[in-house]
């Protein structure tokens, strides 16, 4: 891998729109080019294209386009390539067939059985990638040394990769296999994926079923236990469909690439860029470690140009492109993730934690019941924003345009139908002539006034310039929240950061978020504009290796993990010898995924700047680095906890980027402007000079305003910033903090969705605060807790994760169920009497005492029977936390019979130290954004977005009864459903069209129940407020806002509305699903989801284990019911079933979705799913279900959903039906089986001849977002 001399090398990024391309001459000149990633008409491949051209102009030979390329002059080619994410984005990969273990066919379309957008009643899920499923009668488990299960029979036992030992319950019948194979190869089905469970340590029956697909013709055969061996099966088998679905595409692209060149590129070294930012030859590149090909070399690039080894400070990373912006960080090291969902393809491969957020410069701009709103729809490509010409709608590119910040003469005349016009500034401002006078309509209208509250609102019209200005500033506060996100939730100070900017759109808005998040220097490279394909260049060759272990990180394991570690590294530096790289070449770096036992936070780690000692392996002091990371992140460590060897990777790295030696001409004058132009900022029109960046001498200094272009990007230089072209010939802008505008507390409706994002990312700071210093499962892991900013008067100003669940929508509510303890802390402010704000954080405690584990009752018929009860708790006093005073409170339940007080103290108390540190940087924050505005500006603004919320909901209801009134005349709408035991849920909705107001009644609903389904009146409150934001279709702030239109009547006394001791366990997990059924049927939104939530849970003295399980979602006008997912007012994720095997002493037979359980109807709903858990030893189940003898409704003429059913089959052969709601001992041997509800239909099933079709939407237009910010938020919203 030596230096190519005398020849020609090429780096290439081949993007969605554009290829870029940058070539090193034979002389250590550097050339760059950017052409159309599609131009059938002139070329078929735009890579092989850009090489030609490069070569024809630099040798003065011909190389004619129809034959060949010579590949003499050529010594090496490197690519990045998104053919992998849009064959993803677009499903169009080969067809591919899944095998999988018996009785989980329908485990990858289950998945974590949480849907990805809470409000969205059609549940669009991206489809799974295979089209038939092979079941393969076989079947693997751990042993236990404790499983109790009657022995049948001597099973083989193996022993796997980890040195776990496994018994092999079902051997495979290789006769059924081949003849189902054969049956998939006759449908013209060639690449198969193979997922069996458990191969991720013991791989044989995975190995045997792939020789035999081979044998019999299929070409794609990928084993999930080759393509990532890492234990949880749903993870690794969406992966290895990926891999299946997407390496043929590769192939089939690499095949018609290398046809363009003599010699199909035999003898020059081709790399391809993977997701993890390592190169690798071009035979191994596979589907699965492809997916962010494209995206990595710009993070290689701005990692290796902007990352100053002399002051070592971090970099954000910032890609703005045309439909989204990618962020990432480098701080000496690349922050890899091993699980991120692309397209809705969950992938478990190392890859770079790139940040995709939907604002790009092709993002839509919208005004929306009083707020400026930008994406996440884009323009796309085509027609593309206003200004191309081709009828698009208005875009943040036009904004730029519109405030003189692009310049027209400066682009190149590729737009308009013809392809040869310039870009159009008529058409933009005709746009915003257009949405200015809606926005100005608004403005002066009686809705306008319900949003001032009475504030004073003579308010000047906005003009066309504060309009797009308005639009701008939004987004780039859309961009701004990922950034703090990615830094403050691995602890880093988002000020202390440099901003490295590259990409077409970024540099218009460079300055404005290096300001906004208090960033002090942005630095744009020379090749900004081409990044992606310098960075290739600059790139090292990666080889990865990894395998599971199972191992205590502990002297005695050390000999083993020393021999595991030599093994890879060695597989590593053989690989790379053979590439060509000398050993000096070559370094490992040795990572360990360790966790502390009991915990399921992983964090793969390296111990780069800890050397090996006598305490250690001999790869270095894993526990000290560990345990300073686990510090740094979230706050605390566990010393006495041991601490676990999940994986070990190795990643070795032959070092081969090119040192980039170019320099700009050096002269010392005055930068001269080629021209001037007037740019609009906050101060108005101001004179900037415009400067051709290839002219400019290094070292001279441009004061803001000022605009620099070169031919792949523009850059704005602010008002009181200041660029310098640094000696090579990079630019480098100084930002000046922001000399704070002075904001009056009348409405700003530009400044109100900014204050929107600031609220909301207030509460979602608390949440990250909270979640780094938890220590229980429940708020560490599953991440069941939400964050909230209240209002003075109490009121719901904003609350994290984005979700209708209570702190109780009111500070002073009783909350929903004795388990969630809500902390409230008042922020005060000097001079002010009373609190001006107040912060609450809640969480999810797996245990406060009670009559059962885990304080789920099935069975209570009082609170007390239920655990700890706080009405109010004064938990800190003069700053120190009262912990004698609530652990007493904590134990109280032990006074009551049958009764025991807190079953893990040492948690609760940990949890509510967290609490209160979320707290704490909650009201931190209010506080530095009252310094920022002052305090009657912030609280004016609180009541604007309350305002905002309430002016959305009451469009909704005037729109609804306007339809009501023409189609029957009447403006009242009732309905009614029942709960199993025949307690009746009324509710009766009076609409006053001309307020957009409406009453809610629930008179007539069934009184309070014995068993524990009542449900406190802020249950009813959280439901309605899911349903409202569910019915008015567009994201708005969840907050007291939504309630203000409305009247909730609620008799005392009613399920709803319960005494004060009543049992409530179950009101909070069922009653709240009926409450949804029954504010829908009335508004006849759409059929009834399975209504039920599915409570399992099952426990001894040593072991506990809560769940709650998927069914079937309700159909609706124009779409079919999703099966097998959460619905309504839970989402939670389903413990992976490898996962609750190793760790739970249950086994699980069958997880599949129940055919047919759906009703039928033109719009079918969704089918529930078929749950089977076999137990090895003594436990205590107990179920808490409801729709077991009421059926989800139909509507429209659809068919009811099937109800559920629980049976429990004995190990002596007798099958009982347990009802909805029980407590049972179990003995090893007995099998639980769960029936759970399917969703109503909609519609008469005559009305439809064909099957319908569902619209389907392109996916990247509803899945754009990635990354880790992005999994975080899934994740919460999941609880």
């Amino acid at each position: 891998m030596a230096e190519t001399q005398g020849k020609f090398d090429f780096a290439i990024d081949r993007g969605g729109t554009f290829t870029d391309v940058f070539a090193r001459l034979p002389d250590g000149r550097e050339r760059v080019l950017k052409l159309l990633s599609r131009d059938p008409q002139n070329y078929k491949d735009a890579p092989t294209e850009g090489i030609r051209r490069v070569l024809e102009e630099e040798t003065a030979r011909m190389f004619p386009r129809e034959q060949p390329v010579d590949t003499s002059l050529i010594g090496w080619i490197r690519m990045g390539t998104t053919v992998a994410t849009n064959a993803l984005l677009e499903r169009e990969g080969e067809r591919t067939a899944l095998m999988v273990t018996q009785g989980f066919k329908d485990l990858l379309h289950i998945g974590t059985q949480a849907r990805p957008k809470l409000f969205d009643l059609e549940v669009a899920v991206p489809d799974v990638l295979y089209e038939e499923v092979i079941e393969v009668a076989e079947r693997v488990v751990l042993r236990q040394d404790d499983c109790q299960l009657p022995r049948k029979d001597t099973k083989r036992i193996v022993t796997g990769s980890t040195g776990d030992s496994l018994e092999v319950w079902k051997e495979l019948d290789l006769e059924r296999v081949e003849k189902d194979l054969r049956g998939v190869l006759s449908r013209g089905i060639t690449s198969l994926a193979v997922l069996l469970l458990h191969s991720y340590t013991w791989s044989d029956h995975e190995k045997v079923v792939g020789a035999l697909a081979r044998r019999l013709g299929f070409t794609q055969v990928s084993l999930s236990s080759q393509v990532m061996p890492m234990v949880r099966a749903v993870p690794r088998g969406y992966t290895v469909c990926a891999d299946a679905y997407l390496t043929p595409k590769i192939h089939q692209y690499l095949k018609g690439f290398t046809s363009g060149f003599k010699g199909g590129l035999k003898d020059v070294d081709v790399l391809f860029m993977q997701s993890d930012g390592g190169l690798t030859p071009m035979e191994q590149f596979c589907g699965s470690r492809a997916v962010l090909s494209g995206p990595a070399g710009g993070v290689v690039g701005y990692a290796i140009t902007s990352y100053n080894q002399m002051e070592k400070k971090a970099v954000i990373g910032f890609d703005m492109g045309g439909t989204s912006t990618d962020v990432s960080r480098y701080a000496g090291q690349y922050e890899h993730v091993f699980e991120a969902t692309t397209a809705g393809v969950t992938l478990q491969a190392p890859q770079l934690d790139i940040n995709t957020v939907a604002a790009g410069g092709g993002s839509r701009l919208f005004f929306r019941s009083g707020m400026f709103v930008v994406g996440p729809e884009s323009a796309g490509a085509h027609p593309g924003p206003a200004c191309y010409r081709k009828g698009g709608p208005l875009t943040v590119t036009d904004a730029n345009l519109a405030l003189g910040r692009l310049l027209p003469s400066f682009f190149p005349k590729i737009f308009g139908p013809g392809e040869n016009e310039p870009l159009s500034s008529e058409e933009t401002m005709n746009h915003f002539h257009r949405l200015s006078k809606e926005i100005n309509l608004f403005l002066s209208s009686d809705q306008s006034q319900v949003s001032a509250n009475g504030a004073n609102s003579s308010r000047s019209e906005m003009s066309v310039e504060e309009v797009a200005m308005g639009f701008i500033r939004v987004a780039n506060e859309a961009m701004c929240r990922p950034i703090r996100a990615l830094t403050q939730a691995k602890g880093h100070d988002t000020s202390q950061h440099v901003l490295a900017c590259f990409g077409g759109a970024g540099g218009q808005h460079a300055c404005a978020i290096a300001r906004a998040l208090g960033m002090k220097t942005v630095f744009i490279h020379k090749y900004s504009g081409v990044l992606s394909a310098y960075g290739l260049a600059l790139a090292d060759v990666v080889e990865e290796v990894q395998e599971p272990c199972s191992l205590q990180y502990e002297q005695q394991s050390f000999r083993e993990l020393n021999r595991r570690v030599e093994q890879l590294s060695k597989r590593c530096r053989d690989t790379l010898c053979a590439r060509g790289f000398s050993s000096s070449q070559i370094s490992l770096e040795v990572f360990l995924h360790l966790r502390y036992k009991g915990t399921d936070c992983a964090l793969m780690v390296t111990a780069d700047a800890h050397p090996a000692n006598a305490q250690s392996c001999a790869a270095g002091d894993f526990r000290s680095a560990f345990t300073k990371r686990y510090l740094k992140e979230f706050g605390f460590t566990i010393p006495d906890r041991p601490i676990l060897v999940d994986d070990i990777r190795v990643r070795g790295c032959g070092k081969s980027g090119i040192k980039s030696v170019y320099k700009t001409k050096t002269g010392r004058g005055q930068a001269k402007p080629v021209t001037m132009t007037k740019c609009y900022f906050e101060e108005g029109y101001l004179d900037t000079g415009v400067y051709l960046w290839e002219e400019l001498p290094s070292g001279h200094s441009i004061k803001g305003p000022a605009i620099i272009i070169d031919k792949n990007s523009t850059i704005l230089v602010e008002p009181c910033c200041e660029a310098r072209l640094t000696e090579a010939g990079d630019v480098c802008m100084t930002v000046s903090s922001d000399p704070n505008c002075a904001l009056g507390t009348e409405l700003n409706t530009v400044q109100l969705s900014i204050f929107s994002h600031r609220f909301m990312s207030i509460a979602e700071q608390m949440g990250r605060v909270l979640q780094r210093t938890s220590i229980s499962t429940n708020i560490k892991e599953r991440l069941d807790f939400s964050c909230a900013v209240f209002g003075p008067d109490g009121g719901l100003v904003s609350n994290a994760p984005h979700i209708p669940c209570p702190p109780g929508g009111h500070a002073g509510d009783r909350g929903s169920h004795l388990p969630d303890l809500t902390v409230i802390t008042p922020v005060f402010r000097k001079g002010v009497g009373s609190p001006v704000f107040f912060v609450a954080s809640r969480g999810h405690h797996a245990d406060i005492g009670g009559i059962t584990p885990g304080s789920m009752p099935p069975h209570s018929t009082s609170l007390q029977q239920e655990g700890a009860v706080f009405t109010s708790f004064k938990l800190v006093t003069g700053g120190v936390f009262q912990e004698e005073a609530v652990t007493e409170a904590l134990m109280a339940p032990a006074q009551y019979p049958d009764s025991s007080g807190t079953r893990n103290l040492h948690d609760n108390l940990s949890d509510l130290r967290a609490q209160v540190a979320a707290n704490r940087r909650g009201s931190q924050l209010v506080g530095e954004l009252i310094d920022s505005y002052g305090l009657a500006v912030v609280q004016a603004y609180m009541g604007y977005i309350q305002s905002n919320a309430e002016l959305a909901v009451r469009d909704m209801l005037r729109d609804f009864a306007r339809r009501r009134r023409q189609q029957t005349g009447s403006l009242d709408v009732e309905s009614e459903d029942f709960m199993d035991d025949g307690t009746a849920i009324r509710l009766r909705v009076q609409i006053n069209e001309k307020e957009g107001s409406a009453v809610f009644d629930f008179t007539g609903t069934g009184t309070e129940v014995w068993g524990n389904c009542n449900a406190p009146r802020a249950i009813t409150l959280s439901a309605l407020i899911y349903c409202l934001r569910c019915m008015v279709g567009q994201d708005i702030p969840l907050n007291q806002g939504c309630l203000a239109p409305i009247k909730v009547v609620i008799p005392p006394g009613s399920i709803l509305q319960p005494s004060k001791n009543a049992a409530v366990v179950g009101g909070n997990v069922l009653t709240s699903q009926r409450v949804v059924d029954v504010i829908f049927r009335a508004f006849e939104v759409c059929a009834a989801s399975q209504g039920c939530m599915n409570n399992i849970s099952f426990g001894s003295e040593s072991v506990g284990y809560y769940e709650t399980v998927a069914g079937g979602a309700g159909a609706g006008p124009g779409w079919t019911g999703r099966s097998g997912v959460h619905s309504h007012m839970t989402n939670t994720r389903i413990t992976d079933p490898e996962i609750l095997e190793k760790r739970y002493p249950v086994i699980l037979e069958h997880f599949s979705l129940r055919p047919g359980s759906g009703g039928a109807g033109k719009y079918h709903g969704g089918d529930g799913v078929v749950r089977k858990l076999l137990f090895r030893n003594k436990v205590v189940l107990s179920v808490l279900t409801e729709r077991r003898s009421t059926r989800p409704y139909g509507l429209q003429g659809g068919e009811d959903g099937a109800s559920g059913l629980n049976l429990l089959h004995r190990a002596d052969g007798r099958v009982l039906n347990l009802g909805a709601k029980t407590s049972v001992s179990l003995q090893p041997g007995d099998m639980f089986c769960l029936y759970t509800p399917g969703g109503g239909g909609y519609g008469r099933e005559e009305e439809t001849n064909s099957k319908p079709q569902t619209k389907r939407r392109r996916l990247n237009e509803t899945f754009p977002e990635r990354g880790s910010v992005f999994e975080y938020r899934m994740a919460q919203e999941g609880v």
